[in-house]
C-alpha cells in the first residue's frame, strides 16, 4: 500500500503526517486489499481542509472536511472514511454466491 500525503499552501511538518498515519491505521484495518491512499492537505483563507482518496480493487474511496483546526479537520476526515469503509464492505458482503433461481423470497 502507497500512502502519499501533500499539502497545498501548507508545509508537512513530521508532527502532521505521523497524525495522519496513525489516525488512518485505524481505517485501514477494516479493509484488505487496499492500494493506493492520497491524503491532500490544504490551507484556505478561512478554513483549513483535508481530503483522503483509498484506492481498492473495483472502487475509488473519496471524502473530504473542512474545519478552522486542521487536526480537527483530519479528526472528521477520518470518521467519514472509516464509514464509508464499512459501507462498502457490507455492500461487498451483501452480494452472496448465490444463484438468483435458488433464492426463496
Amino acid at each position: 500500500m502507497n500512502l502519499n500525503i501533500s499539502g497545498h499552501h501548507l508545509d508537512i511538518t513530521p508532527a502532521i503526517k505521523e497524525y495522519v498515519e496513525t489516525k488512518l491505521a485505524r481505517v485501514l484495518r477494516h479493509i484488505d486489499n487496499v492500494i493506493d491512499v492520497q491524503v491532500i492537505l490544504s490551507k484556505e483563507p478561512i478554513k483549513q481542509r483535508a481530503e483522503v482518496t483509498l484506492r481498492v480493487p473495483g472502487k475509488d474511496i473519496h471524502a473530504e472536511s473542512a474545519d478552522d483546526n486542521l487536526y480537527a479537520a483530519i479528526d472528521l476526515l477520518v470518521d467519514k472514511t472509516d464509514r464509508l469503509v464499512l459501507k462498502h464492505k457490507e455492500k461487498q458482503k451483501s452480494f452472496s454466491n448465490t444463484a438468483a433461481k435458488h433464492i426463496t423470497a
